[in-house]
């Protein structure tokens, strides 16, 4: 793998973020274990070069919206780990005040509009994000994040046909990682390659491999100019794999272990270190190097976490109904 550019610079600073969801995740099962973090927790582990390469290009004042499956989304959106941590523990200094947990991380400063426990539900959201921002004048971009199980919901197919018909500016940022839960995406999609669905709203779609956190990078790019450019909605897929269950309760009885395997041999990780080492930089060094450095940010996080506060018994009513007459 060579390193676009030759920038080695960029190529670290990609490996650290990758590094830093991949170890935080990895952490967040181990709490898990020990009961620390209650309810779902669905891990991205072997995903990150999705949310690196994509949402890292999203300005500042562009919308997010996510999945379930959204703590590498969060921390590359640039949610505090301790704000995210807080929230997986479901205490009130957690970025949804605690009351939101690992399937509903949310940050109106950085316009992170939260993940969704329904698969798909996420898309009418994002288009109503986009819809507002064409009507107010503001050139920016929502992004919508998906997995490919909810190419197969109604909201899908009602979201593309109504971008399509307004040229909203969303870029729809699909997770293809095989298995909607359990089920394959051949025993749930007549046609592989889901970015073929685009074709039938006239929307432009791309899909790319989704283990190359450089290939995300610039598909994502292209696609991102494509949809400030004017021209209407965009479908990116990304071709990924996770390693880990669906979720925590998941006993993988779905798919073979020789399967996983295979794709553990392309972890975006590993092969954007080897690519550092081919440009002359310690990959394997460097990446021992940040592993340590987000350990100890990941330390301060579960720190953070665990010194926060729990919701006084006489707020759990606060925002059930309105406050206002």
């Amino acid at each position: 793998m060579k390193l676009e550019l030759q920038n080695a610079d960029h190529g670290i600073d990609l490996l650290r973020q990758m590094i830093l969801i991949r170890r935080f995740e990895e952490k967040c099962v181990e709490l898990y274990a020990g009961q620390k973090i209650r309810g779902f927790l669905h891990v991205c582990i072997g995903e990150e070069a999705v949310a690196v390469g994509a949402l890292g290009l999203l300005a500042a004042d562009e919308a997010v919206v996510s999945t379930y499956r959204e703590h590498g989304h969060a921390l590359v959106r640039g949610i505090a780990p301790g704000a995210i941590m807080a929230e997986l523990y479901g205490k009130r200094e957690g970025c949804a005040g605690g009351r939101g947990g690992s399937m509903h991380l949310f940050d109106a400063a950085t316009r992170f509009y939260g993940g969704n426990a329904i698969v798909g539900g996420g898309l009418p959201l994002a288009l109503g994000l986009a819809l507002a921002d064409k009507m107010r004048g503001n050139a920016r971009v929502t992004c919508c994040v998906i997995g490919e199980g909810a190419m197969a919901e109604g909201e899908f197919h009602e979201t593309m046909n109504l971008a399509a018909l307004w040229r909203l500016p969303l870029l729809v940022l699909c997770e293809n990682n095989l298995y909607a839960m359990g089920t394959a995406l051949a025993h749930e999609h007549a046609v592989d390659g889901v970015s073929r669905k685009a074709d039938a709203y006239g929307i432009a779609s791309d899909s790319v491999d989704g283990m190359d956190v450089l290939a995300v990078e610039g598909a994502a790019r292209g696609a991102l100019e494509r949809v400030r450019s004017g021209t209407g909605p965009f479908l990116l897929e990304c071709r990924t794999y996770r390693f880990r269950g669906h979720s925590m309760f998941d006993a993988e009885l779905y798919r073979p272990k020789s399967e996983v395997e295979e794709w553990k041999a392309r972890d975006p990780i590993s092969q954007l270190a080897a690519g550092l080492e081919s440009i002359g930089r310690s990959g394997e060094k460097l990446r021992a190097e940040l592993e340590l450095a987000a350990d100890e940010v990941i330390g301060a996080a579960v720190e953070f976490a665990e010194a926060g506060q729990w919701e006084p018994v006489a707020d759990l009513t606060r925002f059930v109904t309105s406050e206002t007459s």
